[in-house]
């Protein structure tokens, strides 16, 4: 099929965990499909990993069962020959693809894989009516006999028919395929790093002259210091104080010998107020440091003083009446304030605004110079109703059947996809992730961003983990391309190809420090987001393939080059969603040190 034909490899791995640094591959299996479709090979092996082999109830793999299998290093050189040259294939991609680097890593070889897809991904573009994109779901709307789940081999089969459906209704949409480019890989990325654990304690506030140390106080160290920095942080650390590697208006003191240099901390100490002490009276402090109030404690006590939190709430729906109300609309061609204002007045009149053209939009609106978008070929051959600004008015006769979409192929049910359509947010709006059932932990939390994929330049989505000071603890709370996963583990940011990436939260194994998790996009080179247009942000409580509960379409003006797109927060004991939106014409590294993060430069 033209651009959608390539030598693939798909690929199922079963493991006995969920991080690749840490846990093992225990079954893998490749079925290689040439550029016309058809089957050219097949692999599949259990492994020996050495290690307890997690959660048995899952795949069944056992200690025994994998006792006399071979270990990775003897099968990396067959496995190798498999993936070389072709495009390697996985229901989300970025899991296989990391536990493969990893294992081929510890075997001292490359992974050759230079381009990967994920079905996954390239499902949500194509956005099927059902309940939600796991592969058995998708298996069975496409007609793709599933005979043993979690079976690397039989799920690898599985893929091969679920990714000939999808890649022929990508063709269809004329929908570009989401290839993510994967570079060489070192194996130093794969060492695993000590977890610096966040300060225990909250924030008291700033040094008094004379007055003492006390747990949670934010300290920053500056230029040479007579013993070593490292073994000064470890004193400080060890005291119960929050080491900081540079200096907001949320530090306590800063410790320096040089309080006249002209350093980058010395100078924000002294646009904030910050006290500046010598490294002889922090050493002299560090002997009696006061208790402080620990996070733990300051959330239940905050939490006891409040009023009951209610359930989980859910944002109130469209009433019936709204003229576009189960709509989907694509907005296509004008200016970029002209084509946003469109987008507002869409949800504003109960409809859902659209980024790309996908199998849910229902209706189009056609703004200036958009006839010649080159979309518009597909939505007249699929039969999709094309409007004007005008539609957008005061009628409430939109000419649009609720809930119709692109015909599906002919000889294919059309499923209504109402029971799973998510909430519609404005910028702005707040809605309460579901409670967890009692005894459970809270589920992981997936903030994916989708754009369309900019001429030039690349958007970089990022997320912050942050305190109650709205600060950073330290750097590495900082996640992005170059570091796509903090320490601790808990925010992982995932690239589902060139205008697709997620963050994922584990909201249950943060720790009470962490107030808030943010995610933002920059823009990367001359571009601003007037030139790249709507971002749309979805939330997806649960697993990476479940339905989105919430849905926003943001917005930035002309010249903004970082946008703030939600946030995760706590209230109480409950963690709220919110779809943010807010724009600056600064750049990613502005955006960092306002969050407290170090930024060279």
């Amino acid at each position: 099929m033209g651009d959608y034909a390539h030598d693939w490899a798909l690929v199922d791995v079963e493991t006995s965990g969920l991080v690749p640094r840490r846990d093992r591959v225990l079954s893998v299996a490749v079925v290689t499909v040439g550029p016309d479709g058809g089957r050219t090979g097949e692999f599949s092996t259990l492994l020996n990993p050495g290690c307890d082999p997690g959660p048995v109830d899952v795949h069944g793999l056992t200690t025994e069962r994998l006792l006399g299998a071979p270990t990775f290093d003897l099968v990396a050189e067959e496995l190798a020959a498999m993936l070389q040259g072709r495009v390697l294939v996985a229901h989300n991609a970025q899991f296989d693809y990391d536990f493969l680097a990893h294992e081929f890593a510890r075997a001292r070889r490359w992974l050759p894989v230079a381009r990967r897809l994920c079905t996954l991904a390239l499902s949500r573009q194509v956005d099927p009516p059902t309940e939600d994109l796991k592969l058995g779901t998708l298996a069975a709307h496409y007609g793709v006999p599933q005979r043993r789940a979690h079976d690397a081999l039989d799920d690898t089969r599985v893929l091969a028919g679920v990714l000939r459906a999808s890649l022929r209704e990508a063709e269809r949409l004329a929908l570009p395929l989401p290839l993510v480019t994967c570079p060489p890989r070192a194996e130093s990325q794969f060492t695993p790093k000590p977890p610096k654990a966040p300060c225990a304690y909250r924030n008291p506030g700033r040094l008094t002259p004379g007055g003492p140390l006390r747990q949670g106080m934010k300290i920053a160290v500056s230029g040479e210091t007579a013993l070593a920095r490292a073994e000064l942080t470890g004193r400080g650390v060890a005291a119960g104080l929050n080491m900081m590697t540079s200096v907001s208006r949320h530090t306590s003191a800063l410790v320096t010998n040089e309080p006249a240099s002209a350093s980058t901390k010395v100078r924000r100490a002294g646009v904030e107020g910050v006290p500046v002490i010598d490294e002889d009276t922090f050493l002299k402090l560090l002997g009696d440091v006061r208790p402080g109030t620990s996070h733990l404690a300051t959330s239940v006590t905050s939490s006891a003083s409040r009023p009951p939190v209610p359930a989980p709430r859910r944002p109130e729906r469209v009433a019936a009446g709204e003229p576009l109300a189960g709509q989907r609309v694509l907005v296509l061609g004008g200016p970029h304030a002209e084509a946003a204002a469109a987008r507002t007045r869409v949800v504003e009149r109960g409809g859902s605004a659209a980024v790309n053209l996908s199998r849910g939009v229902t209706a189009v609106v056609v703004l200036a110079g958009g006839e010649r978008d080159r979309r518009m070929r597909r939505v007249v051959e699929l039969g999709i109703p094309v409007r004007d600004a005008q539609w957008l008015g005061g009628s409430t006769d939109t000419g649009v059947t609720p809930g119709r979409t692109a015909a599906p192929p002919a000889g294919e049910p059309a499923t209504s996809v109402g029971s799973r359509a998510p909430l519609v947010l404005p910028r702005g709006g707040v809605v309460d992730l579901p409670a967890p059932p009692s005894g459970t932990p809270a589920p992981t939390c997936h903030v994916t961003a989708a754009y369309e994929q900019p001429v030039h330049g690349e958007v970089d989505v990022v997320a912050f983990v942050l305190d109650e000071d709205g600060q950073v603890a330290f750097d590495e709370d900082f996640v992005f391309y170059g570091a796509p996963e903090n320490p601790a583990g808990t925010v992982r940011l995932l690239t589902g190809g060139p205008a697709e990436q997620t963050v994922a939260v584990d909201l249950a194994s943060l720790p009470p420090s962490t107030h808030k998790v943010v995610v933002a996009a920059a823009v990367d080179g001359e571009p601003a987001f007037g030139d790249v247009g709507a971002v749309q942000v979805t939330l997806a409580p649960g697993g990476s393939a479940a339905a989105p509960s919430a849905r926003a379409t943001l917005d930035a003006a002309t010249s903004e080059r970082t946008l703030l797109l939600a946030e995760l927060y706590r209230r109480g004991p409950v963690w709220r969603f919110r779809a943010v939106g807010q724009g600056y014409d600064h750049g990613l590294a502005a955006l960092a040190r306002g969050y407290g993060v170090d930024v060279a430069g």
